[in-house]
């Protein structure tokens, strides 16, 4: 139990300090320093985060599916990282990078972590309105719009970081950076598909809980729709 504890202190204290020194967080993951602690730190603390705010999201239809998204909000921004990683790595070794792939996981996590935090700071604001309102479209728009906040600004940082973790290689870094792009595109297909395979993370009001739902139409489809519920079309 202390040990436990004694863990999840040191993971928190890793998140901590990427927060508040990316710089040199950036620069020991460049170097190679205590890549594998710094990616288990990291997964414990996003995954506890993307947890809770699943939890909340879930919560606006029962306790089963709160339970039920705690689970697979993790799970979907680990699977959708671990499906597109082997693009990132072998076209940056293949356009000149010498770094590991260890080194460009841990870039990828802490990516996640940051956009992990950031849906954790939003949660008092879905609380408030999941308490103060009962409209579903409203609910799904609202956390559409914090999921592509959160994911937009770990876009950013993980543009920066890879720019700084790959400086030193300067053969083929334009082609990288193109590539670099090209991917965070993918990664947002896959996202959002994965994340359609998975629904529900909310929960039709008046419908019996389901773990999976039937697979049809698309995530833009769907939320095209709820934009026209909200607007009268």
């Amino acid at each position: 139990m202390i040990q436990n504890q004694f863990q999840a202190t040191t993971s928190f204290t890793v998140l901590i300090r990427l927060l508040r020194d990316r710089t040199s967080f950036l620069d020991e993951i460049r170097s190679g320093i205590k890549l594998k602690s710094k990616s288990r730190a990291l997964l414990i603390c996003s995954s506890i985060f993307f947890a809770i705010s699943g939890a909340i999201i879930g919560s606006f239809h029962s306790w089963e599916q709160a339970i039920s998204s705690a689970v697979k909000l993790p799970a979907l921004y680990l699977i959708t990282l671990l499906i597109c990683f082997p693009t990132l790595y072998f076209f940056n070794v293949l356009f000149g990078s010498r770094k590991t792939a260890g080194q460009h996981f841990a870039m990828l996590i802490a990516a996640v972590s940051v956009i992990s935090v950031l849906l954790f700071s939003f949660a008092p604001i879905v609380l408030f309105f999941l308490i103060s309102t009962r409209n579903y479209q409203f609910f799904i728009l609202l956390n559409v719009a914090i999921f592509t906040v959160t994911g937009f600004m770990g876009i950013q940082f993980l543009y920066q970081g890879m720019q700084s973790m790959t400086k030193e290689d300067t053969d083929g870094m334009e082609t990288r950076m193109s590539i670099l792009r090209f991917w965070l595109v993918l990664y947002a297909f896959v996202g959002t598909q994965l994340a359609w395979t998975l629904r529900p993370f909310f929960g039709t009001p008046g419908t019996s809980f389901v773990l999976f739902r039937q697979l049809e139409g698309n995530f833009y489809l769907s939320l095209l729709q709820a934009i026209g519920e909200i607007i009268g079309f």
